[in-house]
């Protein structure tokens, strides 16, 4: 788009030189046998949708990904310096990381570059030694194992839906529905969120990835 000029002063649109940003809805259950994770799909440069069928479910590991909020590029330069460290990790070892593992390199770089990132990460995975595992590490650095995290912009508007749907020992398909409604009512309140939503389960046995179409999201009050 070209700037426009008034009273031969040029102006152009905030969102031309604003940063891309997954102002974003993310989101990880533990459950008895591995995690669920899930995030929406929008991507924006201020107030103009850059790109509307963004993967915020990140891989660092066949078995631990991570979910990105905050600038994209900082994000995915973190998430691509991680996976680097941790498969130099896994050669020398010659065995799988440890979620733990994983969750600690994010804090570290997230919170040594504080000043500078801006990222808030949700770290999750399956591992033989604790099973499903879900780390929050938010914008400070901090890092701390939940049974549930959310996060990014849309994650404001969810705390009092999660903290009364959430309870203790649900099940792999009870776990996909609380993450796919939380994910849904955040997206139909929050003008960062938006698209579609893609899950991932993590297990054991490998990784399933579900994607859920704008068209088919659940509906709460417009029904």
């Amino acid at each position: 788009m070209a700037a426009f000029a008034v009273q031969g002063v040029s102006h152009q649109p905030d969102w031309l030189s604003a940063e891309h940003s997954t102002g974003t809805s993310i989101m990880a259950v533990e459950f008895d046998g591995g995690v669920v994770i899930g995030a929406d799909s929008r991507t924006t440069t201020g107030a103009y949708i850059a790109n509307r069928v963004t993967d915020k479910l990140t891989p660092i590991t066949n078995q631990i990904f991570c979910c990105r909020s905050g600038s994209a590029a900082d994000t995915q330069a973190i998430a691509d310096i991680v996976k680097y460290y941790l498969d130099i990790h896994q050669t020398e070892l010659d065995q799988k990381a440890r979620v733990k593992t994983a969750a600690s390199v994010f804090r570290e770089f997230c919170y040594n570059y504080r000043d500078s990132l801006v990222a808030g990460i949700i770290v999750a995975g399956w591992d033989k030694y604790e099973g499903g595992q879900v780390y929050s590490v938010p914008l400070s650095g901090m890092c701390v194992r939940q049974p549930f995290a959310i996060g990014g912009s849309g994650s404001t508007y969810i705390y009092g839906y999660c903290d009364s749907q959430f309870k203790y020992g649900m099940s792999r398909d009870e776990c996909m529905s609380f993450v796919k409604h939380s994910l849904a009512l955040a997206m139909s309140r929050d003008g960062s969120s938006g698209g579609l939503i893609r899950l991932a389960v993590i297990e054991e046995s490998g990784v399933e990835r579900v994607v859920i179409p704008g068209n088919e999201l659940p509906r709460f009050f417009e029904d």
